[in-house]
This record gives structure tokens, C-alpha cells and sequence, in this order.
């Protein structure tokens, strides 16, 4: 796990290294900077090291000079492709390298070669003989690429603040990603908070001639769910089996490292499933399990981990954190974010991987289970929404959504007030916009308030849209999995884990990502996700001889701080109604006094104009 930078073009050693300091935390154990000033080409890269500690170094090299690379991530199957690879007749140079069989795979398959991973990457290949670079970012996005072409010099960067310590970068706020911040919480790829720079989306390919300054960008892949899968007789026992042989598989892949090596532990059924595979792996007293807990009862999971952790013998190391200490930190985590993100579960988030660091390099995590096997609660409110939109005429939806207003507001997590107001701002709009709405931080008409001018929804939410309108033929449940795994989980939730534990330089693992484990989730039908209002359906069908009952089928709770609470008491700064970064800073000031006085829970929308009044702070 590392950061990359460089450019081709304008610039300097000395640019480069200044963009590259920018990266120590992603990767604190070595530097490597290369330029060639007849081509003009730099690249820079700083080391976590995972795998072969001596061998690894960056910019790495083919043994005739011809290729170089820079590489932030893991491949899971390198060492199948190494034997592959070894078997055209190429000869390596480390011992046990991924890096090397990206340089060498290129090699032999071309840009093809990311068709065959199995991992997370950022990576940029540069063909000294075609005179180009080859630039790829893995399928989900786990990890970050920000790109820019200005005044003919391209410039990369795993953030945006490495990328704008970049002389020739200028970094003008760009209005439209500021408009869909709002409206989603994050800036959906390819977009990022600058004009010009942009994120290279999830399962996206670049190159970049040295030649004419041509950038092609073309995606190899995209997440896509099989319209009419096969179900066998025995689909439950056959299908739970496969499942825990995959996601067994895909831990013992993530396990492999050369630094130790620990796992992710809430309680709940993603994180409790890698640590029982990583159990039945290597055994209970050799797997090191983290929590985090809070004082405040509606927030905390610690007790439900050390259950799991008790129920399968590992070695477990909570830490109850005060919810007074979370809140001081929370200006320095968000200080660092980089990209403005609205998602305040990245304190808890920071806090567990700060925790892990203390033991472990690399820590497994059970993102990408909800998305996949429909875990969130959307999902179960989608049949309830069914039949509001069919019983309930359209012209009472505002008389029923002004009535659910009066009720007080409540600050413990999930409270029923905000479930009923925010369920009720998504069922204002048509089933293709519910799940962004019901996400947002702000509806369309507050951004168009907040920001001025007229808004329109057709633009605010043009990717859930396209998402929906290029699959007509799904049903309601896959149109809310393609939304969540093709545009939350890239922007949202591997961006949140990637920023918190590279705070740390810690590296985090992601056992349902791996391709094994999706292919089989593309395949089975929506019905086995979600049935009969429950979530998850054969994913815990699957678990249910390695987990307890009351795990498999407790509430689902998020990883989540008392942001709200903060707000309302005081002990957590409100964003400045004297705002420069807004049309109307009247609109900051009402939402201010209406959560102050208890009148309505404006925690998302105040901790979202927070954390984008101090990203657009760093660069003035």
C-alpha cells in the first residue's frame, strides 16, 4: 500500500518531491523519485511495505529499462500470475513481488492485463518503447487516482493534495461538484472538487502518448447483475456452501503478508464473517480482532464484538473511547480528508484503524457485503415505499410530509423521527431518485436555496439516473443493489476506509470485493438477498454454522458518532453563517437555529458544509 505521483511536462525534481511529501502517510517506510528530462517524464512514489520488504522499492523496472511502474495496492493472485507469467519465459528479479508481475504482465497481455486481477490497484506503467503511460484503477475503486492535463503537462496523484502541489495545477472549486456534494454526500467520480482534475473512475483504463498528448480513458469492467440467473433444486445448501468456500478463499488470499496482519471486528455480520474465516484459517489465538466502542449506549457495538470475538477464540483488543475525546479529534480527521465527504461515520472509522495501527500493517474489513447481498436499510423500505407511492395520492404526500415535520427531534442513532423524515424526502420524488434522496445531505430544492439559481434534478442526479435508466429491465431491489454498489460504495464507503486507515498508514483488506465473491453475487437472484423484508438472506443462511443466531439476525447497526448530539449542545463548532462558500449563507443560519432549538435534526447537511467550508479552507 503506497501513494503515487508524477507528471509528464513542466516541472522539476523538486515538484515532485514536494507532491510526494504530501503522501508520507500513505507511505511512511520509503521514499522513490525518478525523472528523465529528455522525455520529461517523473514519477514518484512513497512505500508502506507489505510484501517482500527487500525487494519492493518504487519506481520499479523491467531488467532492460523498458518499463517502469508505480503501484499503490495489492494483487491477490500474483503469484499464480508470477507462475503464468514464468511460463511465457519471463524472468524476475524479486523474490516475491506484485508489483513486478504488473510490469511483466503488461508485458505479455498489454492493457488486457487487468482483466486478470484480483486485488485493489492505482497504478502507472510507462512504455519507454510505445512512448506512453498505461494508467489503471482497480474495479470498485479501493483505491484513489486523480488526474489533470493542464498547459499540455498531465498530472496524477493518489490525492488531490499531492496533485495541487503541482506548480502548473490550478485548483478553481468546480461549481457542479459542489451542487452534487450536496445532493449525494460525496462528489461522484469523474468528477472531483476542482475544475479540470478529475477522479479516474472505478474499472477505468487510461493512456497517455508521449507523441501528441492523446489521453484515451475506456472502462474494462462494470458491476452488472445477471437478468435471469438459474436456481437449482437445492439452491439454499448448494449456493450457502459455495459462498462460504469463496469468502474463505478470499480471506486466506488477503492474509498473505509479510507484516502482521489483523481483522476488523463491530459485531456485526460482515466483519464477524471474515473473522470467522480468518479462524478457521489459521486458528482462533492466532488472529489479532479490533473494536471501538463509545460510552453513549445507541453508538456502541462493543459488546456485540466481544461476543464474536469470545464465540470464536480470537485475540481480541477493544478500546471504549469517550465520546468528549472523539469530538476533539474530529477537526484534525477532518482536516486531513483530502476530497470533502459528508459520511461523519469516518471519525469512528479513523478512530478504529488509529486503534489497529497500534498492532497490525493490514487490517480485513467487511466492506462491500451490504452492497452486494443487500444490507442496508433502504432495502427493507422498499416495500413499504411501493406501497405508499400506489395507496397514498400524490396530492397528500406534502400535507403527510409537513405533518411528520413537527415531530421533535431526536438525536440517538437511527431515531424514528429521522427514519420517517428522510424516508418520506425520498417518496416526494420518483423511484429512480429514492435512494440518492434518501441519502442527501440536502433535496434539490434546499441546494438550489443554498447555492442559488435554478436546480435542475435531471443534472443534480445524473449518475443514479443513468444508473437506472441503462437497466429498465431490473426489478426495484437490483436497481437499489447496482446503485449501491456502482455509485455509493466507490464514492462513499472505499473512499471513506481508504482516507481513514491511510491516516494511519494502516492497509485495509476487503474480502467481499474479491472478484470470486462478486461474480457469485451477480448471479444470484435479488430474492435470495432480500426476502420477505429481510436483508442479507443467504449470506446468513451461509454463515449460520460458523456464527451465533442472535448475531446472524440482530439489528443492523451503522458505525456511527453522536454528530448530531455535538451540534445541538455546542460542543461541536457549526459551519460559519458569515460563508463565502455559499449563494445564501442565510440558509446555514436557519438550518443553525432549527437544530439548536430541537426544531429538526440537521446533522448531515451541517457536518457536510463543515467539511467542505475546511477542504475549500486548505487551498486559499
Amino acid at each position: 500500500m503506497c501513494g503515487i505521483a508524477g507528471f509528464v511536462g513542466s516541472g522539476t525534481l523538486d515538484d515532485l518531491k514536494r507532491m510526494t511529501d504530501t503522501l508520507i502517510h500513505r507511505g511512511p517506510d520509503g521514499e522513490g523519485l525518478w525523472s528523465d528530462a529528455a522525455t520529461r517524464v517523473h514519477l514518484g512514489h512513497r512505500r508502506l511495505a507489505i510484501l517482500d520488504l527487500a525487494g519492493g522499492q518504487q519506481p520499479m523496472w523491467t531488467a532492460d529499462g523498458r518499463l517502469g511502474i508505480v503501484f499503490n495496492g495489492e494483487i491477490y493472485n500474483f503469484a499464480e500470475l508470477r507462475r503464468e507469467l514464468e511460463g511465457h519465459g519471463h524472468v524476475f528479479q524479486t523474490d516475491h513481488s506484485d508489483t513486478e508481475v504488473l510490469l511483466y504482465g503488461y508485458r505479455q497481455w498489454g492493457t488486457a492485463l487487468t482483466e486478470r486481477l484480483n486485488g485493489m490497484w492505482a497504478f502507472v506503467i510507462y512504455d519507454r518503447d510505445r512512448r506512453l503511460l498505461f494508467c489503471s484503477r482497480d474495479r470498485f475503486g479501493k483505491k484513489p487516482f486523480f488526474y489533470t492535463v493542464q498547459g499540455g503537462t498531465l498530472v496524477f496523484a493518489s490525492e488531490l493534495t499531492a496533485l495541487i502541489a503541482h506548480p502548473a495545477v490550478r485548483a478553481t472549486p468546480c461549481a457542479r461538484a459542489i451542487r452534487k456534494y450536496f445532493a449525494y454526500g460525496y462528489i461522484p467520480a469523474p468528477l472531483s472538487l476542482y475544475e479540470d482534475i478529475f477522479k479516474l473512475p472505478a474499472g477505468h483504463s487510461l493512456t497517455f502518448s508521449l507523441v501528441d498528448g492523446n489521453l484515451r480513458r475506456w472502462q474494462y469492467w462494470r458491476f452488472t447483475l445477471e437478468a435471469e440467473p438459474a436456481v437449482p433444486a437445492d439452491a439454499e445448501s448448494r449456493w450457502s456452501e459455495e459462498l462460504r468456500h469463496l469468502l474463505s478463499e478470499a480471506v486466506r488470499r488477503r492474509l498473505v503478508s509479510d507484516v502482521p496482519v489483523g481483522v476488523f471486528l463491530s459485531g456485526g455480520i460482515d466483519s464477524s464473517a471474515v473473522a470467522a474465516c480468518a479462524v478457521r484459517l489459521l486458528g482462533g489465538g492466532r488472529v489479532n480482532t479490533f473494536s471501538i466502542g463509545f460510552e453513549e449506549a445507541s453508538f456502541d457495538e462493543s459488546a456485540h464484538a466481544a461476543a464474536v470475538a469470545k464465540h470464536l477464540g480470537t485475540v481480541h483488543h477493544p478500546h471504549v473511547l469517550s465520546i468528549d475525546l472523539a469530538r476533539q479529534l474530529a477537526p484534525a480527521i477532518c482536516a486531513r480528508l483530502d476530497e470533502p465527504m459528508a459520511d461523519s461515520s469516518l471519525l469512528p472509522t479513523s478512530l478504529l484503524c488509529g486503534h489497529a495501527r497500534t498492532r497490525v500493517t493490514v487490517a480485513l474489513g467487511g466492506d462491500g457485503a451490504d452492497e452486494l447481498f443487500a444490507g442496508y436499510a433502504p432495502f427493507r423500505a422498499l416495500r413499504l415505499a411501493r406501497l405508499y407511492q400506489r395507496l397514498v395520492p400524490r396530492p397528500m404526500h406534502s400535507a403527510i410530509t409537513s405533518l411528520v415535520a413537527t415531530l421533535p427531534a431526536g438525536h440517538a442513532y437511527l431515531s424514528l423521527d429521522f427514519k420517517l423524515k428522510r424516508t418520506l424526502r425520498g417518496l416526494n420524488h420518483e423511484p429512480r431518485l429514492w435512494n440518492a434522496a434518501w441519502l442527501a445531505p440536502l433535496a434539490p430544492d434546499e441546494v438550489a436555496e443554498l447555492l442559488g439559481g435554478p436546480m435542475d434534478v435531471e443534472d443534480l442526479f445524473s449518475e443514479a439516473i443513468e444508473l437506472w435508466e441503462a437497466n429498465p429491465q431490473l426489478n426495484l431491489t437490483d436497481q437499489t443493489l447496482q446503485f449501491f454498489t456502482r455509485l455509493y460504495l466507490e464514492n462513499d464507503i472505499l473512499t471513506k476506509v481508504d482516507r481513514a486507515s491511510m491516516m494511519h498508514s494502516l492497509e485495509v483488506r476487503a474480502p467481499f470485493l474479491d472478484i470470486d465473491v462478486v461474480n457469485f453475487a451477480r448471479r444470484i437472484p435479488s430474492d435470495w438477498k432480500l426476502r420477505g423484508g429481510e436483508t442479507k438472506y443467504l449470506l446468513k443462511r451461509a454463515l449460520a454454522p460458523w456464527l451465533p443466531r442472535e448475531i446472524l439476525h440482530r439489528t443492523k447497526q451503522g458505525f456511527a458518532v453522536p454528530i448530531a448530539k455535538w451540534f445541538r449542545e455546542g460542543s461541536l463548532d457549526m459551519p460559519s453563517a458569515n460563508n463565502a462558500n455559499v449563494a445564501n449563507p442565510s440558509f446555514i443560519a436557519k438550518k443553525i437555529d432549527e437544530h439548536r432549538a430541537g426544531r429538526a435534526n440537521h446533522h448531515a447537511y451541517l457536518w457536510s458544509q463543515r467539511v467542505l467550508d475546511t477542504a475549500l479552507a486548505r487551498k486559499q
